[in-house]
């Protein structure tokens, strides 16, 4: 079986590069990291990526919460959430995007590979599911 391929979006590079070391030690393929949501649109594309773990605060015009709108709109790629930010306000407009989970910052491998499993598995039924009832 192919490693699932992740885009890896954040504006940090030392976070990014971290986090990618963490997936493919977890067993993931990091085709490409993204530090802008311009760029995670566009590389969201490019990589043909399985999933996208996403940081909502991102440097430039366009934020994580949106860049993970128009990546689901687009190209129908499950988005997690990986971020520090947790208020109330940012809580409500992610949810709005319909994302796949919410993994706060620091977290625990074993929480990014739950999630990721989990949001990998629920967007393969959903996409039975829409083939099944288009037949």
């Amino acid at each position: 079986m192919n490693e699932p391929k992740i885009l890896v979006v954040e504006d940090e590079n030392i976070v990014a590069l971290d986090i990618k070391n963490r997936l493919k030690k977890l067993g993931y393929s990091v085709p490409s990291i993204a530090s802008t949501g311009e760029e995670a649109i566009r590389k969201a594309e490019i990589t043909s990526a399985d999933l996208v773990l996403m940081d909502i605060m991102l440097k430039g015009d366009v934020d994580g919460i949106e860049a993970a709108e128009r990546i689901r709109e687009l190209y129908d790629i499950p988005v997690i959430y990986l971020t520090a930010y947790a208020d109330e306000k940012i809580l409500e407009r992610a949810k709005l995007t319909q994302p796949y989970g919410y993994i706060s910052k620091p977290f625990k491998e074993k929480d990014l590979r739950t999630n990721i499993e989990m949001a990998l598995h629920k967007h393969k039924m959903e996409m039975k599911y829409t083939e099944e009832k288009n037949k």
